[in-house]
């Protein structure tokens, strides 16, 4: 998922706990490169918010944003940082490599054997300098939900070796220009991600998707799943890599009963789900229609409750 515009500066907040990012330390200090903390406390709560909401609360301790790496002015990117040390926060990026602009978008071999070829290293060359000289921690999260079938994302559904190796490329690339930075390895939760993993020297943290829409919940299986209930089938596949695991994408629309359980539960400690850290909420309304006649749901928290 994605914000429709460029330049967007979104808000990631991690209230209270600890967080699977590094949040301590510039970008280039020590502290950054210490490996990432797990908690036994109930999950952190944060949120990707490109409208605000969240922006007065104190707790806030990190600041995601989410950028092509074509089409982009990457000035946000040190505005970002200054945003973040200013708040004593760490930074979350999510990098996508592709444009914003569908007009201009390229086929998914394109792109595969562009990047393989190296004909894209300087796009993450260009990003990863800044992000080295950035002073706030850095925690890098590149094409994400890469296992996804619906045909949504150009980097997805790709021969597992060619995306791992894209993968690896794109981290080498950055670990020289920014060697404290971390790195997010971030499927959808479907089965078959393990074919994708690229290797415990290459992730530092498991990100994960997860969304309720009760409509489609009561259509496909006759009642109101629960957030548990959403995040365990990603969460039992990824588990056995021993990593910490986020919530990287957390959205629930439904009525105001639906909502409020699953804004309790997605805060809660779960005994099944160890190493669960935290949830990142996403404040913004989807810009690819569901399957099943579901439409673009409105994730967004001013507008997830239905009448």
């Amino acid at each position: 998922m994605k914000h429709p515009a460029a330049n967007v500066l979104a808000i990631a907040l991690v209230l209270g706990g600890s967080a699977a990012f590094p949040t301590a330390g510039g970008a280039g200090s020590v502290a950054a490169t210490d490996p990432v903390q797990t908690s036994s406390a109930a999950s952190a709560f944060g949120s990707y918010d490109p409208y605000g909401d969240f922006s007065a609360d104190k707790s806030a301790s990190i600041e995601e944003l989410f950028l092509p790496w074509e089409d982009v002015d990457l000035a946000s990117l040190p505005l970002a940082d200054a945003y973040a040390l200013q708040r004593n926060r760490s930074l979350l990026i999510t990098v996508e490599p592709w444009t914003w602009s569908k007009d201009w978008r390229i086929t998914p071999a394109e792109l595969r054997n562009g990047i393989l070829s190296g004909k894209y290293d300087a796009n993450m060359q260009a990003i990863c300098d800044l992000v080295g000289a950035m002073k706030s921690p850095v925690t890098i999260r590149w094409a994400q939900e890469m296992e996804d079938t619906n045909g949504r994302f150009t980097w997805a559904n790709w021969a597992p070796k060619d995306w791992i190796a894209a993968y690896k490329r794109e981290v080498d690339i950055c670990r020289k220009a920014a060697p404290a930075a971390k790195y997010m390895w971030s499927p959808k939760g479907q089965e078959g991600l393990e074919k994708y993993y690229p290797g415990d020297d290459y992730v530092d943290v498991i990100g994960l998707s997860v969304f309720g829409l009760q409509k489609k919940d009561n259509n496909e299986t006759g009642h109101d799943r629960t957030f548990a209930e959403a995040l365990k089938p990603g969460y039992d596949r990824v588990a056995g890599f021993n990593k910490p695991v986020v919530v990287a994408e957390l959205g629930y629309v439904g009525k105001q009963e639906y909502v409020s359980q699953w804004e309790i539960d997605s805060r809660k400690s779960y005994s099944e789900f160890p190493a669960l850290t935290s949830v990142v909420y996403f404040n913004q309304k989807e810009v690819w229609p569901w399957l099943g006649d579901y439409g673009l749901p409105d994730w967004r928290v001013t507008q997830h409750i239905l009448p």
